[in-house]
């Protein structure tokens, strides 16, 4: 009898995708929805407050906030992978 092994490997990758939204921190979340709040972002943020992405009404978690310190208190549109409610940022730029 003949015994064949198959191995498979299968990874599963999230695929990037592009959102738009603004830059808040944990503190205030959506009430800088709509960008505009540099000093009052950047300002908690100095304090310790955590950077978070805020789009479609929802406060999202920043899993690389180091990339998003220049965007603080601005409309972004972010390219990224999305797990649960946490986003890993790959690129990201000023909305227009």
């Amino acid at each position: 009898m003949r015994t064949i092994f198959l191995s498979l490997a299968i990874s599963v990758h999230a695929a990037a995708a592009s959102y738009t939204g603004a830059i808040s921190e944990a503190g205030c979340g959506l009430k800088h929805a709509n960008g505009g709040a540099e000093k009052c972002v950047s300002g908690c943020v100095k304090k310790g407050a955590a950077p978070v992405f805020v789009t479609d009404g929802k406060i999202v978690k920043l899993s690389n906030a180091e990339k998003v310190m220049d965007f603080l208190g601005k409309k972004v549109k972010v390219s990224g992978k999305l797990d649960g409610d946490t986003l890993t940022v790959d690129s990201i730029q000023t909305a227009e």
